[in-house]
């Protein structure tokens, strides 16, 4: 199985950063952090400092199972102004593989990168405008060709459970969510 990599950026939203990780880890699957910041230490949109695994290498990432996106404000701002990471994105796209962004990273990433158009997707209201082109679904997460995307934090693990049941399979995906206590 290839890795996965959830990118972050100072001001990320906490919940829908970790949740894919945690999810992720507890199907078996391999998911690194990785900060675009330049620093492994970044500082959440409600002041929680995290250590991640990686600083950002397109190298590293290029054959990536998936791309992973969180929102937060001004932490998605931060993602899209990583120049590296966009051209990472529009490359990983163009070669149909998946990706996953929630909350604003929908619109302020994907969005403004055109990457949606033509594509199902949701957001955090109010971010709809930057889905530029995309066909909007005000549901809490929204898989579409080799995107997904979730609505905002309170569909984090939602999101999470939607990413590994892609990849491994409902079964695993319902095993994860009945361990967490969680009724998919």
């Amino acid at each position: 199985m290839k890795d996965s990599y959830v990118f972050f950026a100072d001001g990320f939203e906490e919940v829908e950063a970790l949740s894919p990780v945690d999810v992720m880890r507890r199907a078996g699957m391999s998911v690194k952090t990785v900060s675009v910041t330049g620093t492994s230490g970044v500082v959440s949109a409600h002041g929680v400092k995290i250590e991640t695994d990686l600083l950002f290498d397109a190298t590293i990432c290029k054959d990536a199972e998936w791309l992973i996106l969180p929102g937060g404000m001004p932490g998605a701002l931060g993602l899209y102004n990583c120049t590296p990471l966009t051209d990472l994105l529009l490359r990983h796209a163009a070669e149909g593989k998946k990706i996953a962004a929630i909350c604003a990273a929908p619109g302020v990433v994907l969005g403004q990168l055109g990457l949606l158009e033509g594509q199902k997707a949701t957001c955090y209201p109010g971010f709809e405008e930057l889905c530029k082109g995309a066909i909007h679904e005000d549901a809490g997460v929204v898989e579409s060709h080799n995107f997904v995307t979730g609505k905002g934090p309170a569909f984090a693990l939602p999101f999470a459970y939607k990413i590994v049941e892609i990849s491994m399979g409902k079964e695993t995906a319902d095993s994860v969510a009945k361990g967490m206590l969680y009724k998919r």
